[in-house]
């Protein structure tokens, strides 16, 4: 089986609707001082630590002084002139730990060269690593094509919808009926596919070369047929507070999935050996004709596990043989508890009875699985409908001085943007998930939606490890079970070179 490393590859617009600046970007990935001629505000990120390589890259019709992180993305700021423009696209990915640092620039600069440079996109690009264990790249893009010039190209162009006569068509409103079609292909659904699968090629190509094991795969784990529930992302914070020792719920419940996954496979690899297992006993029945078709019972073979236990214990002292026969018996009498609870007495039986546990613990897992996802739905709710309460007064506030002077609304701005952006996400998040109409937020009640789904989460775990109990049972009859069988092939042998002397 070949290790799986981890795969990251997040792709996000920079949109200045979003209250986003693509000089602001550039500034903070990588790690430079940088005013943005648009609005002139200054951003400064000289004392960020961490950032350990940065990097641009022009296709041949792009202006030599694009080169200038300051140049490339004022030219941006200021060619958009609408308040809710895209600036630039990011996609930020896990680099391989595996690799070195010569390695990890060469695999980004190469993706960045075939996936975007290639198609007339300029990048910027930042490598971070703090030295803890997640290095990481950031990529930015322009969404705004450049003609043969070097200059600034149109995104899309307007095209009239014609009637069967080939005339334009004219809407109630007096206009003509038109759409907005694409010219570069950039913005297709389909690329973000394509560009997270190259990245997972191109990286396992260098880790190949580099000699490395480890692999990371784009798909997700539906796609990859892995029966599992994904963890959920962290986010810096969280993260943050989990390495200085400081438990978070985001943190716990990815405890608890991975828990619970590890545990559903452990059952699956038992239960999968023990129908291997029972398969191989029903093919050496079905090859000797020459024994009873009914095979003997379970009863039976624990019956003969027990006697031949007795005879191997017989050259050993007395005391030693009575505590071994004590915990044989326990054994036996365990093993025999089992079978009659479950009403099981033959191999068929048995068999049937693994699939039942099998389908058993499935269905646990299965409820779990709901649970966990409404659970990462509730964390979202409940901590975006928090931040949306807390900031909303700074929101307000700044609303009022849109209409006042701009040097104070731009002074407040900047003094609680960190507030701000944590209010908009909210906000965006809010109104994307809830219904239309939704006047206030039931924290509270999703508060305890989610402490009674912790809860029969737990009960639910509580019975997947009970299943596992039962699995080891019927492990422990099964190796009951194959030493009688051992035991009992001499003797078959020995009957049939009998008959083969008569």
């Amino acid at each position: 089986m070949i290790p799986i490393a981890i795969y990251h590859c997040n792709i996000s617009i920079v949109s200045r609707g979003k209250g986003k600046s693509a000089v602001a970007a550039a500034a903070y990935r990588s790690g430079e001082k940088l005013t943005n001629e648009w609005d002139g505000m200054t951003h400064d990120y000289t004392r960020k630590g961490g950032v350990v390589h940065t990097e641009i890259l022009l296709p041949p019709n792009a202006p030599p002084s694009f080169s200038d992180r300051s140049t490339l993305w004022n030219s941006v700021e200021l060619y958009e002139k609408a308040g809710n423009a895209q600036l630039a696209r990011e996609i930020d990915a896990a680099l391989p730990i595996e690799l070195s640092r010569e390695e990890q620039i060469r695999l980004v600069r190469e993706y960045c060269s075939s996936q975007f440079v290639s198609r007339g996109m300029c990048v910027d690009y930042a490598i971070h690593d703090t030295g803890k264990g997640n290095p990481h790249c950031h990529i930015m893009l322009t969404m705004r094509p450049l003609d043969e010039r070097g200059a600034w190209a149109a995104k899309s162009k307007k095209e009239y919808d014609l009637d069967e006569n080939g005339e334009r068509i004219r809407l109630p409103s007096g206009k003509y009926k038109a759409r907005k079609v694409d010219l570069t292909g950039w913005n297709d659904k389909g690329n973000a596919l394509l560009w997270r699968k190259a990245w997972a090629d191109i990286s396992n190509a260098y880790l190949e070369r580099a000699g490395s094991p480890e692999r990371i795969d784009h798909r997700s784990n539906a796609e990859r047929g892995i029966d599992e529930l994904p963890t959920v992302h962290m986010g810096v914070a969280a993260c943050q507070m989990e390495k200085k020792g400081i438990a978070t719920e985001k943190g716990e419940l990815n405890r608890n999935i991975q828990k619970a996954n590890r545990l559903i496979r452990e059952i699956r690899a038992q239960i999968g050996k023990l129908k291997e297992w029972i398969g191989e006993l029903f093919k050496a029945r079905e090859t000797a004709p020459e024994q009873p078709p009914q095979s003997p019972g379970l009863a039976n073979l624990l019956m003969k596990y027990l006697s031949v236990q007795r005879e191997k214990s017989r050259k050993y002292s007395q005391s030693w043989q009575r505590q071994h026969t004590a915990d044989e018996l326990k054994t036996v009498a365990k093993a025999v508890n089992y079978l009659s609870e479950h009403g099981i007495s033959t191999l068929d039986e048995l068999d049937a009875a693994l699939s039942s546990v099998s389908d058993q613990a499935d269905a646990i897992r299965e409820g779990m699985k709901t649970a966990e996802k409404r659970m990462k739905e509730l964390q979202k709710l409940i901590e975006y409908g928090k931040n949306y309460t807390e900031y909303k007064p700074i929101h307000d506030e700044l609303k009022k001085l849109k209409n006042g002077w701009t040097s104070k609304r731009d002074k407040y701005e900047e003094a609680h943007r960190a507030e701000l952006t944590l209010w908009n996400a909210a906000s965006r998040y809010l109104h994307a998930n809830l219904p239309k109409g939704t006047k206030t937020l039931p924290i509270s009640e999703w508060e305890k939606e989610y402490a009674t789904l912790s809860g029969q989460r737990t009960a639910e775990y509580t019975k997947l490890k009970e299943t596992r109990a039962e699995v080891a049972e019927l492990h422990n009859i099964r190796k009951c079970v194959d030493i009688a069988l051992k035991a009992d092939q001499p003797e078959q042998t020995r009957a049939k070179r009998h008959d083969l002397e008569r």
